[in-house]
């Protein structure tokens, strides 16, 4: 099965247009015209088809997520001071050891 398969099968599952596409195109900085659009959903043998790269279909992948699950939070940020870290619950051992 080639990227193109994939790509199809993934646009007739989700009912998505072409300007879906796009838009989810662009939610990853990916810039891509109507008719670059239409090459890649053209029969192998048209003459202006278009093989469906790994990068392009990576980023559909990853804006189709975005698309479905809405950007991802932010993360906060790491807070270094000791009174807000929880305290160890590893045991010390405070004996003296002898040196006999």
């Amino acid at each position: 099965m080639t990227n193109n398969d994939i790509f199809k099968k993934l646009r007739v599952a989700h009912k998505l247009r072409d300007d879906d596409i796009i838009k989810i195109l662009e939610l990853v900085d990916l810039r891509v015209s109507k008719s670059e659009l239409g090459a890649f959903f053209r029969k192998e043998d048209h003459p202006n088809y278009v093989e469906c790269g790994d990068q392009i279909l990576r980023n559909f992948l990853n804006g189709l997520i975005i698309h479905l699950r809405g950007p991802m939070p932010p993360k906060e940020a790491k807070k270094h001071s000791n009174v807000d870290k929880e305290p160890s619950k590893r045991k010390v051992n405070t004996k003296k050891k002898s040196n006999n």
